[in-house]
């Protein structure tokens, strides 16, 4: 059986410039991964290539989904097949309620939304699981929220979705510590056997919440260093740079 998501000799560059540069990476289904990297190593570029986003310029590789290759497809034709990005920085939408938005999100995707009773039902119950008051549902998105809120909000959207891929892309970014506890609880009750999680994150504070089965580091736009989550704890201790210096010292072609 294939891998659920296959990266395979992935180069991507941005308006010319080379960003990604060999990424190759394999994620099963019931598998969390975590993807860590200093400022600038291509992890953003990474998540926004593999949602299709038309400002990434795939100029090698592929990338495979449940054994498709799905390089070229657009973005609404990637999140059809189950794929689904929480971005690092939610964009505000004045005017349109998380209600609204939701429903029509789920519509777009699974191209048939529920009866409006059903869809309010499954909504209190996803908002319950996050600890978010009801009333949330009648806000327009993002506006005037707090860094926990939005994220709160993305988690939502994952739960009333149910992608078999998430890419969640520094989820933890500006939480305080019980923000990111319920983000946390929140994306250990979606994960499943069913469905794989690439977390992308600077630090290894979510990742004692989240506990990954692969802790991945991206240097220079490669996967430079695997393992275990132990290694999230050893990135903590000793920082990037001790993985820099074993690049360097690595002959060639290895």
């Amino acid at each position: 059986m294939p891998a659920l998501l296959d990266i395979q000799d992935l180069h991507v560059s941005v308006e010319g410039k080379p960003i990604l540069k060999g990424v190759n990476l394999k994620v099963g289904a019931g598998e969390v991964h975590a993807l860590m990297g200093p400022n600038g190593s291509g992890k953003s570029t990474l998540s926004n290539t593999l949602m299709g986003h038309p400002k990434y310029r795939v100029t090698q590789g592929k990338i495979l989904y449940g054994g498709e290759d799905i390089t070229g497809l657009k973005p609404h034709e990637r999140a059809r097949k189950g794929m689904f990005l929480a971005f690092q920085y939610p964009a505000a939408i004045p005017g349109v309620t998380v209600a609204n938005f939701i429903r029509t999100a789920i519509k777009s995707v699974k191209g048939e939304g529920e009866a409006v009773k059903a869809f309010r039902k499954t909504l209190r119950e996803k908002m319950a699981l996050l600890e978010m008051d009801e009333k949330f549902a009648s806000r327009y998105v993002n506006d005037g929220f707090s860094g926990g809120e939005k994220k709160r909000l993305e988690i939502l959207q994952m739960a009333l979705l149910s992608p078999r891929l998430a890419i969640l892309d520094e989820t933890d970014s500006g939480l305080d510590i019980d923000a990111l506890r319920i983000v946390s609880s929140g994306i250990n009750k979606l994960a499943g056997p069913e469905n794989a999680i690439l977390l992308i994150t600077h630090y290894q504070r979510i990742l004692g919440y989240v506990k990954p089965h692969f802790v991945h580091v991206l240097l220079n736009g490669q996967i430079a260093h695997s393992g275990g989550p132990d290694m999230a704890l050893e990135l903590e201790r000793r920082g990037y740079d001790w993985l820099r210096e074993e690049e360097e010292k690595a002959p060639a072609g290895v």
